[in-house]
């Protein structure tokens, strides 16, 4: 598996990250932390596109650790 794979599989596990916490009640600071998260989601598809490999892939795993960060907080794997 090459890097751009690679990332993009980190995309469709963050994206399922997403959807295990779609119907948690969050605090103020929670949200803005998801937000974040989908904010260098998005950057790390587009330096991906730009073939910024390095980038994207600091992007993506920030944006796991974010939400890791909530789900830890909630209780969920």
């Amino acid at each position: 598996m090459d890097c751009e794979d690679r990332i993009l599989v980190d995309i469709e596990k963050l994206d399922e990250s997403f959807k295990k916490i779609n119907s948690i009640e969050f605090t103020v600071e929670e949200e803005e932390i998801i937000e974040r998260a989908k904010s260098y989601q998005q950057d790390c598809k587009y330096y991906l596109e730009k073939k910024d490999e390095i980038t994207s892939f600091g992007c993506i795993t920030y944006a796991h650790g974010l939400l890791d960060a909530i789900k830890l907080n909630h209780g969920i794997d």
